[in-house]
């Protein structure tokens, strides 16, 4: 089946249009109608990247999150570990390069 990017556009404009009218005339911090736009938005949004990289060989620049928290959590640790052992790594090859 090929994709068909015009239509996949329009689907995500008009996905965008809804998503601003849902959240501009939210009634409450809970209002069912701003997650059920966003989840037609994320829908909209990957269908029409893929629609371009299937016929363009083009993606857009922006990508979606996983909402999943307690991975957040653990990957910013993660990260300040990796930091730490490539400083190391890099004093200790400035070191082995300086001796004689």
């Amino acid at each position: 089946m090929t994709a068909d990017p015009r239509a996949a556009l329009d689907r995500l404009i008009a996905a965008l249009e809804a998503h601003f009218d849902a959240i501009s005339t939210r009634r409450s911090d809970d209002d069912p109608r701003v997650d059920d736009a966003y989840d037609v938005l994320a829908d909209a949004f990957e269908v029409y990247d893929d629609a371009l990289a299937q016929v363009y060989g083009e993606v857009t620049p922006f990508v979606l999150e996983e909402e999943d928290d307690e991975d957040d959590d653990s990957d910013d640790d993660d990260s300040d570990d990796d930091e730490d052992d490539l400083d190391d790594d890099d004093i200790d090859a400035e070191l082995e390069d300086s001796r004689p």
